[in-house]
């Protein structure tokens, strides 16, 4: 396989990672960054988060369409990043959908007359013939069916739907979900229940108190006679907020996921993320994750049309080192995320070693496994990912270490450790060390891989306790979101941190003796220090990295001998 030049392919490079707004307030802002001449070759591909699709819920992953939302970007927008040499890397969510998509409001709107009654997973009739139907309309499945199921919340994953006829149906539903009633004034109670005005007023007075105690509208302590009538008008004009399930055996949904395919390409984009896809396959009985071989199957479906379209899938998943699920994506030919490397750099700083390292690196390289790594991303740091990998008390350790340092975990529905994230910026987490992130940097950015640079890492940015504050329940991940204003980004880029995180992102980004295909030669010349060579094509790039003392030395020659890039950081 030939070499891939790093400024002609979306994977031969670095690659830079922000919401449309996070750089700027929109992404003509942030497409001007990248003219700047500090930054101008530092990186050759961009991820834009989907919050630059129409959405309406967690920054982005709650997509109502994917057309572009005009308020942070446009097309001439894409257009000038890529002319300007950088390709582009846009986000695809495959099991969910905005409840206000098109294909979820018609469907409540026409009832069974929509085309798009069986888009989305319809509970009861997934369970059929294979549970009790409850009081409340609901299957209750047989518990040895779900036993193994994974679940994101508690309970079983159903919102009950309002149909135009008044029935409720319950749908599947992994994610977020919230029914809205609305605060109806008295003027409406009175119309709708033929109430005298001053009647209408005092009970206008109880509904809104009870609403907003967050009882519904049946639990509601009606006045005599008003039961009926007044929960009809409630439920009959609720809302809903949340992401539903889509239903991956109907033709519809596949049609969508080629419009949707095609649409990624309009955009210029190279390579497409896959959000979420592990969930889709939903087979009962099974564990509601990665079923297989069916999710194997629905990546093969997708991978064609992806091809048709020259796009390249990168397919998202959490999963332990111990499971090898990276290894067997990886092994059938696709990109796949590094999620190891922040939790093994982190762990190899506060152990002084880097012999688990060397022999992640040396497991990359020796099985030409493609990845896309990183320091730190929107999400947080995937430590529980580390299982079989680092021992279990170590990783106990490195979160204890990272919450200490203001950082925050989220334990899923109250169980310890089943969240597979540690809230809160690289920098500090690594005690906001400039030494220690530029080292970090370094070592990124000479492990195998597409490296991939999360704005705000670039920038050393802080745990960020007032955005959660602002964002309320659930906002944990806002500690790492900070948005950047231009003058904030000026001021940053004076910072010694920032220019040499930048010369080496340059030097990475198109130094000849790096790529998939060239060699890599690992030393381990202690416990605490290794040495990186790569070399292709006569050119050498050497790194020399101690663990205990951050310190590190970079340099690049070229085929005639003479070292035409250094960087060191002394011990």
């Amino acid at each position: 396989m030939q070499h891939e030049n790093p400024q002609a392919s979306p994977l031969g490079g670095t690659m830079l990672n922000l919401y449309p707004d996070s750089l700027g307030a929109n992404l003509s802002e942030a497409a001007a960054f990248f003219a700047k001449d500090d930054v101008r070759g530092a990186f050759s591909a961009l991820y834009v988060l989907p919050s630059l699709f129409h959405t309406d819920l967690d920054r982005g992953f709650s997509v109502i369409d994917y057309g572009i939302e005009a308020s942070l970007a446009s097309q001439a927008d894409l257009d000038a990043i890529r002319a300007g040499g950088v390709s582009l890397k846009l986000d695809f969510v495959l099991n969910h959908a905005s409840v206000q998509s098109p294909q979820f409001q018609d469907m409540i709107a026409r009832g069974d007359d929509s085309p798009y009654r069986d888009f989305f997973i319809d509970w009861n009739a997934f369970w059929k013939d294979r549970g009790e139907l409850t009081p409340e309309g609901f299957v209750q499945p047989k518990a040895e069916l779900i036993a193994e199921m994974f679940f994101r919340k508690p309970g079983l994953p159903i919102l009950m739907v309002r149909f135009p006829d008044g029935t409720e149906r319950p749908y599947w539903n992994t994610f977020y979900q919230e029914v809205r009633y609305p605060r109806l004034t008295a003027d409406d109670w009175a119309r709708i229940l033929s109430l005298p005005q001053r009647e209408a007023e005092t009970l206008t007075d109880l509904l809104n108190a009870a609403l907003e105690a967050g009882k519904k509208p049946a639990e509601i302590d009606w006045p005599v006679g008003l039961s009926e009538a007044g929960v009809n008008a409630l439920e009959s004009r609720r809302t809903y907020l949340g992401q539903m399930d889509l239903n991956v055996k109907e033709p519809l949904v596949w049609a969508f996921y080629e419009e949707t395919l095609q649409k990624l390409a309009t955009y210029g984009a190279k390579i497409v993320r896959l959000d979420a896809f592990a969930y889709a396959s939903k087979i009962a009985g099974r564990r509601n994750f990665f079923n297989e071989p069916e999710t194997w199957d629905m990546l093969e479906r997708l991978r064609g049309m992806a091809a048709g379209q020259g796009l390249m899938l990168l397919p998202e998943i959490h999963a332990t080192y111990a499971e090898q699920t990276y290894a067997e994506i990886a092994k059938r030919g696709y990109m796949t995320y590094d999620f190891f490397l922040p939790g093994l750099l982190l762990d190899a700083l506060e152990t002084g070693s880097g012999s688990l390292v060397r022999r992640w690196a040396e497991e990359l390289k020796q099985n030409d496994y493609r990845v896309v790594n990183m320091l730190g991303c929107h999400d947080g740091i995937p430590l529980l990912d580390l299982r079989g990998l680092v021992p279990d008390e170590r990783i106990e350790s490195l979160i204890e270490t990272v919450v200490a340092r203001g950082g925050y975990v989220k334990n899923l529905y109250g169980q310890k450790n089943a969240y597979y994230q540690v809230n809160a910026t690289y920098f500090s987490a690594l005690g906001e060390s400039e030494r220690r992130l530029l080292f970090c940097r370094a070592v990124q950015l000479f492990m195998p891989g597409m490296p991939q640079v999360w704005y705000l890492d670039l920038f050393a940015g802080k745990n960020d306790h007032e955005a959660v504050s602002r964002a309320g329940a659930g906002g944990h991940k806002e500690i790492n979101r900070t948005n950047l204003s231009k003058e904030r980004i000026e001021t940053a880029l004076d910072m010694d941190v920032v220019q040499r995180q930048l010369a080496l992102l340059r030097f990475r980004n198109t130094f000849p003796a790096f790529g998939f295909e060239a060699k890599l030669t690992l030393t381990q010349e202690s416990e605490s220090t290794l040495v990186f060579v790569w070399e292709q094509d006569g050119s050498t790039a050497r790194l020399r990295a101690d663990f205990v003392t951050a310190a590190f030395s970079v340099e690049g020659i070229d085929p005639q001998g003479t070292t035409i890039f250094s960087m060191t950081e002394m011990e």
